[in-house]
C-alpha cells in the first residue's frame, strides 16, 4: 500500500509541476508581501524628551497696563531641550506644544478647564535675542535655537532625526496678556510642565518636568531680552518685576469685592 501511495505521489506532482511552481511563488510573493507590510508596522519613530542644565525656566512678570480690576501680566516660558530618536524609523520634528496648570480659585468656572486641566500653549514665539551666558571674564557660551535660527549666528538645530539621533536646542514662549490667576501654578518654586513634541506623521511624543519658576531678573540673565517680543510688535512699555509668595506664585492683585472670578490663590497641592 505504501509503494502504491507513494507512486501515485510521484505520478501527480510529475504531472503537476506547473501547478506546483506557481502556488509556491505565489505563497513566497504573499509572505514577502506580509513581512514587508509587519515590518513597516513595527518601524516608528520614539521622540525621547529630557531637559539640559541651561535657560529651562518660567517667569512670569508684569507690564504698565491693566484691566478695570487687574493688573495684566504675561509668562515667559524657556526650555533647553534635547530630543532623541530611539524608534525605528526616522522623523522630522513639526511642533512643539507645553501645558500647565493655572494658579486659579477652584471656585472660578475656569478651574476646571485650566486648573485641573492644563493651559496650552501651541505655538513658539520668536525670540528677539539669543539665549547666553558669560564663560569667565570675557567670554559668553550662546544656547542654540531649536526651531528658530540664532539671532547671533543665523544657524538652528537639525529637526529632522534619524535612528539612534538626538538634537537639542532652546524652544521659547511667552503667554499673552493675563490676569488674576491666569498664571503657571508653582509650588516651591516648581512649576509642573507637559511638553508634547508631534512629529511629521501627526505623532505626539509627551513628558513631563518640574522647572523652576523664576524672577524677571534672574531670567534675563539668560537672555537680556526676556519677555519683550509682545512688548516690542506693540510698541508697549517696559516689563517688569511683581512680588511673589513663599513658592513663587504672584501675590493676588488688588480686585474688588464683587470680582473674584480669576483671584490668584493657588489651589492646593
Amino acid at each position: 500500500m505504501d509503494q502504491i501511495a507513494a507512486s501515485d505521489l510521484t505520478q501527480w506532482l510529475n504531472e503537476n509541476q506547473g501547478v506546483l511552481a506557481v502556488s509556491l511563488f505565489t505563497v513566497t510573493i504573499l509572505f514577502g508581501w506580509l513581512s514587508g507590510i509587519f515590518a513597516n508596522l513595527r518601524s516608528k519613530p520614539r521622540l525621547l524628551l529630557s531637559t539640559i542644565e541651561g535657560p529651562t525656566f518660567v517667569c512670569t512678570f508684569g507690564i504698565s497696563a491693566r484691566t478695570e480690576h487687574y493688573d495684566i501680566h504675561r509668562t515667559g516660558i524657556a526650555l533647553y531641550l534635547r530630543i532623541s530618536n530611539v524608534g525605528t524609523a526616522p522623523t522630522s520634528i513639526e511642533n512643539i506644544s507645553v501645558g500647565y496648570r493655572w494658579a486659579i480659585h477652584p471656585s472660578s468656572k475656569d478651574w476646571w478647564k485650566y486648573g485641573l486641566f492644563r493651559f496650552w500653549l501651541n505655538d513658539q514665539t520668536l525670540a528677539i535675542a539669543d539665549f547666553q551666558t558669560p564663560v569667565g571674564a570675557e567670554n559668553t557660551k550662546f544656547y542654540p535655537f531649536l526651531c528658530q535660527t540664532s539671532v547671533i549666528s543665523g544657524s538652528s538645530s537639525d529637526t529632522f532625526l534619524e535612528v539612534g539621533k538626538s538634537t537639542n536646542g532652546v524652544v521659547y514662549f511667552e503667554q499673552n496678556d493675563s490676569y488674576g490667576g491666569c498664571f503657571p501654578y508653582s509650588l516651591n518654586h516648581k512649576v509642573s510642565l507637559k511638553v508634547v513634541v508631534t512629529d511629521v506623521y501627526g505623532k505626539k511624543h509627551r513628558a513631563k518636568f518640574d522647572v523652576p519658576k523664576v524672577s524677571l531678573t534672574e531670567a534675563r540673565k539668560y537672555n537680556p531680552r526676556f519677555g519683550q517680543t509682545l512688548m516690542t510688535i506693540r510698541s508697549q512699555n517696559e516689563i517688569f518685576d511683581l512680588p511673589t509668595d513663599a513658592h513663587g506664585n504672584l501675590i493676588p492683585p488688588q480686585i474688588s469685592e464683587d470680582d473674584t472670578r480669576a483671584a490668584a490663590t493657588p489651589p492646593s497641592p
